[in-house]
């Protein structure tokens, strides 16, 4: 009999393991080349595992909620026209010894079996949520199953004097991390160990810019049908000045600074949970302002229902934090490794500026907004940081109102 082994595949560069969701078939089912055969959930995203080849799924090593590392082989296909299959029983008695144990619990609600990920189990636990309130939980996965975010949502919800929070001998409550939280603490404290971090600060006169943005952002709407934010605007003036100073766009490698050829732009996204995630503009510089737009709404709209596939979440050599949407004045970001340098946009705000005209100085209101750029002093120095930090002031002061919409 002939087999085709089935491996966790590596769906991110720092992925090292998955958890397995369900299997969308079993032992003994026909299967074509493609087809989805399992879900798998990492602590970024839940993904869908096809099939390599078509045949008869002959074995399941692994079942729902197994911790697996990358590359492990999860289940085999027999691709003969004619095969002997084991018994079901001994496939699950297989698994037994692999100790791998399938969860699902049975919803009076609809009597469906909804399994229920370690993610979302162990966020339960911490806020101590009961399997009668779990029931109460509509989701948003396949089957009626509960996602992250769909549990993040609900318990962002709940009132203070909720019954079912967890009991703590001090005023407050205790939160455990859950695993990309956990995750993202690990990558900012790496992040800082490894790069000497420096800020420096611009400030920006977005005046025009801002007026421009007013005044075309319907007409922009009704012709591309996306909403024209500031961000693909803050975006084209980093891929121009980085033109200008390549360097920037760059990487550290042991002894070695990799300067990229292409320009791929990672934006700092809030998820359902409050974690950040930072999908990714590939090619920015090819793209015109309609083509940012357009990519910069469907990534945000895929980190909000918690939808972004592994190859929109990596890649990035810049990366760009518009803190200004929380309200902040200013930030200093924390580098994204193994890139060089980060911007923050800060708060777009009105207030009165001293002017130079030919008749003397003016006071008038103008729009004004604060930039930083955080940068790792082994590969990037004061003069390339501040210059390039100014080069895109410059462009959104300078924002070429003739381009088209």
């Amino acid at each position: 009999m002939n087999l085709v082994e089935l491996k966790m595949p590596k769906m991110g560069e720092s992925m090292t393991e998955a958890t397995i969701i369900s299997w969308s078939k079993q032992v003994g089912d026909t299967i074509e080349a493609e087809e989805v055969l399992l879900e798998i959930a990492t602590d970024k995203v839940d993904s869908e595992v096809p099939a390599p080849a078509a045949g008869v799924l002959n074995e399941i090593f692994y079942e729902s909620d197994a911790v697996v590392e990358v590359g492990t082989v999860l289940a085999t296909i027999a691709i003969d026209a004619q095969v002997s299959l084991p018994k079901k029983k001994e496939s699950a008695a297989h698994v037994n010894v692999l100790e791998a144990t399938p969860v699902s619990v049975t919803l009076a609600k609809n009597g469906n079996n909804i399994f229920y990920s370690p993610l979302v189990k162990s966020i339960c636990k911490a806020e101590n949520i009961e399997l009668e309130e779990l029931k109460q939980i509509s989701g948003s996965g396949d089957n009626g199953r509960i996602r992250k975010s769909d549990l993040m949502n609900y318990l962002s919800t709940r009132t203070q004097n909720d019954a079912h929070k967890a009991a703590t001998t001090f005023k407050g409550r205790t939160i455990k991390m859950d695993r990309m939280r956990q995750m993202i603490a690990e990558h900012m404290v790496v992040s800082k160990q490894t790069s000497p971090h420096v800020t420096t600060f611009v400030e920006v006169d977005v005046t025009n810019l801002a007026e421009w943005r007013n005044k075309h952002k319907e007409a922009f709407h009704k012709k591309h049908g996306v909403k024209l934010t500031f961000t693909p605007i803050f975006v084209d003036a980093v891929t121009k000045a980085i033109g200008d100073f390549p360097l920037i766009n760059a990487s550290v490698n042991g002894n070695e600074i990799r300067v990229h050829d292409a320009i791929h732009i990672g934006m700092a996204a809030a998820l359902p949970s409050g974690n950040l995630i930072v999908p990714v503009i590939k090619n920015a510089d090819q793209k015109s302002l309609f083509g940012l737009a357009k990519d910069v709404n469907e990534l945000t709209n895929k980190a909000r229902t918690n939808t972004l596939s592994p190859d929109e979440i990596g890649g990035s050599t810049f990366t760009i934090s518009n803190v200004g949407t929380f309200g902040s004045l200013m930030g200093t970001p924390i580098i994204n490794q193994p890139e060089v340098a980060i911007l923050a946009t800060g708060i777009i705000k009105k207030r009165a500026e001293v002017l130079e005209t030919e008749n003397g100085d003016v006071i008038a209101i103008r729009q004004m907004m604060m930039l930083s750029l955080s940068f790792d002093h082994r590969a990037v120095d004061g003069f390339l940081g501040g210059s390039f930090l100014r080069k895109v002031a410059d462009y959104l002061e300078l924002f070429d109102q003739n381009q088209g919409i």
